[in-house]
């Protein structure tokens, strides 16, 4: 296990750790995390430590590849971790998100609908020893959702106090590029039958 396959997997329990604070009844056993007023929003605390946790967790996506990249550390393991990894989190934010109510529940169910689909169509690829490599459609998708997401968990401050959606912009953005890059794949998948 190396260092850029630590990093990936710490983007997971980290992902467990932002679940957890966002969706377990702590009232249940008789704490609550305070709200806080900030410029006339307010914000729940949890969130705002969940979404810390979200910005290292996006950063080990960053780091390792860079890692791996920089010391010739790619391993097959290492990329399938890393993928894993990134549909971990985001895929679970979305959720998280749409049960919280700060976005409809079909983004999720659209994105993680297009992620289905195309593992499927990497696998069959595979299955014929062909790599599919991440195209930049998919990248920019990655990239634009999970700042949209990172600024999500921050109530879209500072944007929000003057009255400007980037937050939400950015994770409509995403999902229509997460569209766009489904069907680039499908296209890929269509020209080998």
């Amino acid at each position: 296990m190396n260092l850029p396959n630590k990093l990936t997997l710490s983007r997971i329990i980290l992902t467990i750790v932002i679940i957890i604070l966002c969706l377990f009844p702590f009232y249940s056993l008789g704490f609550n995390f305070p709200k806080l007023n900030i410029g006339g929003i307010i914000v729940n605390s949890n969130y705002l430590i969940a979404g810390v946790i979200y910005i290292i967790a996006a950063s080990t996506d960053f780091l390792d590849g860079k890692i791996a990249r920089k010391n010739n550390l790619i391993t097959d393991t290492g990329k399938m971790l890393d993928a894993i990894a990134d549909k971990v989190l985001v895929n679970s934010v979305l959720v998280i998100f749409a049960c919280s109510g700060f976005i409809p529940a079909i983004v999720p169910v659209i994105y993680i609908f297009r992620d289905e689909v195309v593992n499927s169509i990497k696998m069959d690829l595979g299955n014929k020893g062909k790599v599919v490599a991440a195209i930049k459609s998919g990248k920019i998708k990655t990239a634009t959702m999970m700042i949209g997401l990172g600024l999500m968990f921050f109530y879209n401050l500072p944007f929000e106090l003057i009255n400007l959606k980037v937050a939400d912009f950015l994770i409509y953005f995403a999902l229509i590029m997460s569209v766009v890059s489904g069907v680039e794949y499908y296209l890929m998948w269509k020209k080998t039958k």
